[in-house]
């Protein structure tokens, strides 16, 4: 069951991840933890794809002690967590370098995983990263931003939300992470936040 984060607030990414999997073997959705991966691949995908996420003891056991094997044959697959076991990276590079069909993976991991040296050169020109935020303010009203493209246009725009005081401290504070935005009682949120 997909977390409600999602359709409380759609996130603008999922169009960069719709129009990735049309032309690109390999889209990856980074980011910091709790911002949301795994609940935009789950919804945008909704049953369409095979979803294999490597918290599961089972699979994690069986992608580390054989990552090909467990690539091979799959088709449209999202994998979920994909920095748990690097290895299947070269995994997924010798099954895109058979079949470059756009599409076939959906990653997510941790923005870390793009530091590591097996996954820069074995999915180079194969893959495309979409690097996913906590949520915006436009992300948390649900309206598009157009302060750019106005600021581009040559126009002075007014902000689409003022904010002062009491509410400004309070949207800094409970920032754009989906369970923050969830707990309305601040002593809630406040056990969220690690110290």
């Amino acid at each position: 069951m997909a977390d409600a984060e999602h359709a409380l607030f759609p996130r603008f990414s999922v169009e960069l991840v719709t129009t990735a999997l049309k032309d690109t073997p390999v889209v990856m959705v980074t980011g910091p933890r709790q911002c949301g991966k795994t609940t935009l691949v789950r919804d945008l995908v909704a049953g369409n794809r095979e979803f294999i996420t490597l918290d599961d003891d089972t699979l994690l056991a069986a992608a580390r002690n054989d990552p090909t094997g467990l690539v091979r044959g799959l088709e449209r697959t999202t994998i979920d967590e994909v920095q748990r076991v690097p290895d299947l990276l070269r995994a997924i590079k010798k099954s895109v370098d058979d079949d470059r069909r756009p599409g076939r993976f959906l990653l997510t991991g941790s923005a870390n995983i793009l530091t590591l040296p097996q996954v820069s050169e074995s999915l180079a020109g194969r893959m495309e990263i979409v690097n996913l935020l906590p949520l915006s303010r436009a992300e948390i009203r649900g309206k598009k931003p157009t302060f750019l493209k106005t600021a581009f246009d040559g126009k002075l725009g007014k902000p689409a939300e003022m904010m002062t005081g009491d509410e400004l401290v309070q949207a800094v504070l409970i920032g754009g992470y989906p369970e923050m935005l969830r707990r309305r009682d601040p002593k809630r949120r406040q056990t969220w936040v690690p110290a």
